[in-house]
């Protein structure tokens, strides 16, 4: 027995191929093991019942499933629920959490997914920011996020806005889209998935590459000197380098290319702010989501007034700009945008 066990959830099935290759199984079983993980959510080896005894015997010495249930949900007045699993040690020794938000909307059930323990960027104004970083998530525990929810068959979509960085967990984050999208996972369109980021640069040129999934930038202000005053990552990626790098690509297709503004009182919510804008995103088919504000602890932010964000958005889209107002959903159980920390509740 190995120290440390596979996770089989997250694995393709070439890689599947290789481990049965590897343990003397039939090159079918692969094949039949996908089928098992991803068509019938299995979440034990025994339920694995057209492999022989021998080999899920062999498997269970090697491997796990990858798949454990949320330890707490909470729910909001609004129906959103958030979901907190827990995930391996951060390299400190210590256990790390993370949530993920079912938000129900009619027909469409929308799940965001966290794929990192805390994060990197260090943006001011958002929670998960400020728990600092203490590791990558796995594909598997990504997935996990998706197939151990009861609402599992509810989703519609898929959105990598929870926790961390998608760019700076990209093998991983990659990993698990491809069991979303490909025949033989889940099967899903890559349109019905949406990936954020502050914009890595190199990351984010790899992601366009080699994903057909839709893109959401967190942009938050046009102005460079005023967005490094919230946003860190702007010193190495400035903004103008993240937005030519988009120019590159054809945004008039299926996949479509998002921005994300949070808007904060007095700060990015005047109509200076929004002609900057325009003139920032000139030339680049895409929308912009306006974003209220949360407050939380420990940020001097304020939430810009719904009179402004309703002027801001009407400009943009006066301007060519298709601009909407992103529902608040889940802000009584720290559910909503930025707010995500991955604290232990479960006694709360």
């Amino acid at each position: 027995m190995t120290d440390t066990k596979i996770e089989l959830l997250g694995s393709s099935l070439t890689e599947l191929q290789a481990l049965c290759a590897q343990e003397g199984l039939p090159k079918f079983a692969a094949k039949q093991i996908c089928d098992w993980l991803y068509a019938k959510h299995v979440d034990s080896m025994d339920a694995m019942t057209n492999l022989s005894l021998k080999a899920r015997a062999r498997l269970e010495e090697i491997a796990s499933i990858g798949r454990h249930d949320p330890i707490n949900c909470m729910v909001s007045k609004d129906g959103t629920k958030k979901y907190l699993f827990e995930v391996a040690s951060s390299t400190d020794g210590t256990q790390q959490y993370v949530e993920t938000v079912f938000i129900p909307d009619g027909d469409r059930g929308t799940l965001c997914v966290s794929c990192q323990m805390g994060c990197k960027m260090g943006c001011r104004f958002c929670v998960t920011g400020q728990q600092g970083f203490h590791g990558n998530l796995s594909a598997a525990d990504i997935l996990n996020q998706i197939f151990s929810i009861p609402e599992f068959d509810r989703l519609t979509n898929i959105v990598y806005m929870g926790m961390g960085e998608p760019m700076d967990n990209l093998d991983n984050v990659l990993a698990s889209i491809a069991v979303l999208t490909s025949d033989w996972g889940l099967g899903w369109s890559p349109h019905r998935i949406t990936v954020s980021s502050v914009g890595i640069v190199p990351g984010l040129k790899r992601f366009l590459d080699e994903s057909q999934c839709h893109v959401a930038v967190s942009l938050h202000n046009p102005y460079p000197a005023e967005r490094l005053t919230i946003m860190p990552m702007q010193k190495a990626y400035p903004i103008a380098q993240v937005l030519a790098l988009l120019k590159q690509y054809d945004w008039h297709g299926q996949r479509r290319i998002s921005f994300e503004y949070t808007m904060f009182r007095g700060l990015n919510d005047d109509l200076k702010h929004a002609a900057e804008l325009v003139r920032l995103l000139k030339g680049l088919f895409c929308r912009v989501n306006l974003i209220r504000f949360h407050s939380s602890p420990n940020t001097p932010y304020q939430t810009s007034s719904p009179k402004a964000m309703d002027q801001f958005c009407q400009y943009l889209n006066d301007h060519g700009i298709i601009c909407t107002i992103r529902a608040s959903r889940g802000e009584d159980i720290m559910a909503a945008c930025g707010l995500l920390a991955g604290q232990n509740r479960q006694n709360n």
